[in-house]
């Protein structure tokens, strides 16, 4: 009989609450942990492992890349990489993107364009439009963004030039923000996650637009949690059929390096010129290779299956909701459902 392998990290600083599991390996919808017990997994690495684990053209493609070229600098036109932007351009209608480590990465890239934007248009203080239980990273900025006290505590002072808004509501936005001259730019998750998976409503994503429109603001989603066709179009906005100024949005391939996108558009972008400093890190040809494989799978025909996702995983959760009494909110969309629905078939 073999030993039981206890699950530790001793040396390894403990910046999560970890459970007291250690995974060994993954195929499909399934992982072992190092004593070869099976789960399902509902988690997908906090939804990134969009296409399972082994999948059977995602890792020959990262290790046909690997065995060639690991990883090349920014200093160098890396062609992947341009294969890749040059499809996520078509998918998402923005105009460029910008290829970093992590969501958080892209958020910040966000953040800075719009300021960018607003001492573009003379603005000394640009300030902008962020959400109650929104979650858009742990770096300073993007903590200051989030709308959590919760994981703020202890990292004070934060960053000025937020305003922050409940959800769903245009009348609280534009009262919010009336006789502001400093606001450049209204900042939303289409469905926050770490929030608590709140939709913002098709009509209320309409109203932000016009609003945006009107005012020459710049509408930035955060789409981390939400986008790459896991709500059945590419980006989950795309339902209300709005488009966005700055997208942000994040993948990992499995058996490679996480990716942060951000695709920013029109005016945004017009000002934005090289500088002597940047990511040295996200010119891996590895990746993008990778990407572009996940890309491919995701939407067999260049596009994402558009269907509402998750129902069967949904009708399930409503028939487990009668003898399970703690499982009685399943709101929003059937995103959180569909990962579980697609990988199992």
């Amino acid at each position: 009989m073999t030993a039981f392998i206890e699950a530790a990290s001793p040396h390894t600083m403990n910046t999560y609450g970890r459970l007291p599991i250690a995974l060994s390996h993954g195929q499909g919808c399934r992982v072992w942990d190092i004593n070869c017990k099976p789960y399902l997994d509902g988690l997908g690495g906090i939804a990134v492992n969009t296409l399972g684990h082994n999948h059977p053209k995602l890792v020959p493609a990262l290790q046909d890349q690997i065995g060639k070229i690991i990883h090349s600098c920014n200093y160098y036109h890396v062609p992947n990489q341009e294969k890749l932007a040059a499809k996520l351009v078509e998918l998402s209608g923005l105009t460029n993107v910008f290829f970093c480590s992590t969501g958080l990465e892209a958020n910040e890239a966000a953040l800075k364009l719009a300021r960018k934007f607003g001492h573009d248009k003379g603005i000394e203080k640009p300030e902008i439009v962020v959400y109650e239980k929104a979650f858009h990273g742990r770096s300073i900025a993007t903590l200051s963004a989030t709308g959590n006290e919760k994981v703020q505590k202890g990292f004070g002072p934060l960053v000025e030039g937020f305003i922050r808004v409940p959800l769903n509501d245009v009348e609280a936005l534009k009262k919010a923000t009336e006789g502001n001259p400093n606001v450049v730019a209204v900042f939303l998750e289409t469905i926050q996650g770490e929030g608590g998976v709140n939709p913002m409503r098709i009509d209320y994503l309409r109203q932000v637009r016009q609003l945006c429109d009107e005012r020459d603001w710049l509408l930035m989603i955060d789409e981390v949690q939400c986008g790459m066709g896991r709500t059945g179009k590419w980006f989950a906005h795309q339902w209300a059929g709005q488009g966005t100024g700055v997208g942000c949005a994040r993948w990992r391939c499995r058996g490679g390096p996480q990716s942060g996108e951000h695709l920013p558009a029109g005016q945004s972008w017009h000002n934005v010129r090289w500088q002597p400093s940047g990511d040295a890190c996200r010119g891996g040809n590895d990746s993008h290779h990778g990407r572009r494989r996940l890309v491919g799978e995701r939407g067999q025909g260049g596009r994402a299956p558009e269907r509402r996702p998750g129902a069967r995983a949904r009708r399930s959760a409503r028939r487990q909701g009668r003898t399970w009494p703690r499982l009685d909110d399943r709101r929003g969309t059937d995103q959180t459902l569909r990962r579980i629905d697609a990988a199992c078939g």
